[in-house]
């Protein structure tokens, strides 16, 4: 009986032996092939995770759905309620060096003590002369601030109680493509358009392959963008329609498939669209996630994003012809008495947003976007122009007794050192604390574990370092941007800056292109 049970054994070792070098060969000429293995399961047996993974939600194409395996949610105190409050916010500010690509000191059109309308244009770049910058809101110019060598970095306008808007008389959505071009150039919705590669704002003779936006934002204490769109679903389709006549290709929504949550019917009844659902942990929210699962970019191809709330404010300028640039703010974080969603419009001032929601006395960071790929401000600061969140986190500027032998307080961690895989609905107070400092970089697979694209983040980041463009073309630099990256640079052992990283290769990219 034990020989029997010996052999058994052996041969139930062997058939895995050749059931796994099986599987791997397949997913190695799959990657040869450039097949989506994240798309599509080519494994020879089901994996446990496809075994006693969720069911997909009953309104979701399951032809065009995509579950994503990889990332990580990081779960937060702090996260917005749903209720929408209207902000009290007297001062608002365009800032030209968020702009990639623009020159540091653009043509302004305004002067301190100006008065100018929501849509009228304030400034435009040298180099681009034909798309103008325009005001967020009405209001008399009360500050341009300057920065190194006399750029300009903030042009501040104290808004009006009742909004005046510039009034634009839009072409039909059926003109011809330059018509439509050329009217966005010249109302400022142009630079709501973002290009990839690059992450840039679209250049003026690029026709895109496709257009991308993604409707739901899986980022740490983001905004909910069903409320953002909740009373502007006329404006949306609008605009998609208007889009729909800027490329040869499809304009592609990417929808919230996972389970529990519910897309808002101006996503899944949009018409004239390409849907495709997702479900995964953060990024799966990423626009540029999707592309590479939808139709990734490869070659001279560019495609175009857009966030939702610029997808209505195209819209809103084809049927009012007025440039409408209001937006729904998260204020969330540990740091806030009471986080919930405000409205206002872009590029708010931080302590007009804050106002009596932050504990008097309390030691905290401010943060304009998400705690992964934000950009901390001061309460004097401004939202950025893509920003829908101000995040408040505890400043991490202590040091934890004997943290480096006794990791006690709790903490969002890839690492199985804390057992947070045990208590998976946990809510931490996280704070800005990296526990660590720069660092060797070694290879340690975290970063494979973290993006869901067929690509290789660690051997990307050593081919920027060292200056190889075709490796980094070759390893899929294209496909990327910051916010992709993030979620790499929060695990990362090594404490390295990936973001920064990635854009000095994207940077030396374009330089080449």
């Amino acid at each position: 009986m034990l020989l029997t049970a010996l052999v058994v054994i052996g041969i139930i070792l062997i058939l895995v032996s050749v059931l796994s070098l099986s599987d791997n060969l397949i997913q190695i000429e799959a990657q040869k092939q450039g097949i989506d293995t994240e798309k599509n399961n080519l494994s020879v047996l089901p994996s446990f995770r496809d075994l006693f993974s969720p069911s997909v939600p009953g309104y979701v194409d399951k032809s065009k759905f995509h579950r994503l395996n990889k990332g990580m949610d990081i779960k937060l105190a702090g996260s917005a309620s749903k209720e929408i409050a209207n902000a009290d916010v007297s001062r608002y500010a365009v800032m030209p060096q968020l702009y990639r690509g623009i020159s540091p000191i653009p043509k302004m059109e305004v002067a301190i003590g100006d008065e100018v309308q929501a849509g009228q244009v304030i400034f435009f770049d040298k180099k681009n002369p034909d798309v103008k910058y325009v005001a967020p809101v009405s209001g008399e110019v009360v500050e341009i601030r300057r920065g190194e060598k006399r750029s300009i970095s903030h042009v501040i306008i104290l808004g009006d109680k009742t909004q005046k808007y510039k009034q634009y008389t839009p072409p039909s959505v059926n003109s011809s493509r330059d018509e439509i071009v050329g009217f966005l150039q010249e109302s400022g919705a142009w630079t709501l358009i973002n290009q990839r590669p690059f992450d840039i704002i679209a250049e003026t003779e690029v026709i895109p392959a496709n257009i991308f936006i993604s409707t739901f934002d899986s980022a740490p204490l983001s905004a909910d963008l069903n409320l953002a769109i909740v009373d502007r679903r006329e404006e949306f389709q609008k605009g998609l329609d208007v889009l729909a006549r800027l490329t040869t290709g499809k304009v592609v929504l990417g929808l919230d498939g996972r389970t529990g949550s519910t897309p808002d019917v101006a996503f899944t009844d949009a018409v004239g669209v390409d849907k495709h659902w997702f479900s995964g942990k953060h990024p799966v929210g990423n626009v540029g996630v999707q592309i590479h699962h939808i139709n990734p970019i490869v070659g001279n191809k560019s495609v175009w994003t857009l966030k939702v709330e610029d997808v209505a404010t195209i819209g809103r300028l084809f049927i009012s012809g007025t440039y409408d640039a209001s937006t729904i703010i998260a204020v969330a974080g540990a740091g806030v008495i009471e986080p919930q969603h405000y409205r206002t419009y872009k590029g708010a001032n931080v302590k007009d947003l804050l106002n009596h929601t932050v504990a008097e006395g309390s030691h905290s960071r401010f943060v304009s976007g998400d705690v992964l790929t934000g950009r901390q401000v001061d309460h004097e600061g401004f939202l950025g122009n893509r920003d829908n969140t101000l995040t408040v986190l505890k400043e991490g500027d202590d040091y934890e007794l004997f943290g480096w032998l006794l990791p006690l307080a709790p903490r969002p961690s890839t690492s199985r050192t804390f057992p947070n895989f045990l208590i998976p609905n946990y809510k931490f107070e996280a704070n800005t604390n990296t526990h660590g400092e720069e660092r060797a970089f070694v290879v340690t697979g975290q970063y494979e574990n973290m993006l869901p694209m067929d690509i290789y983040p660690q051997h990307l980041m050593k081919a920027i370092l060292t200056g190889d463009i075709e490796r980094m073309e070759g390893l899929g630099i294209n496909e990327l941007s910051e916010e992709d990256i993030a979620l790499c640079e929060f695990a990362c052992t090594s404490k390295q800056p990936l973001q920064e990283i990635l854009r000095d290769g994207l940077d030396m990219m374009r330089e080449q292109a």
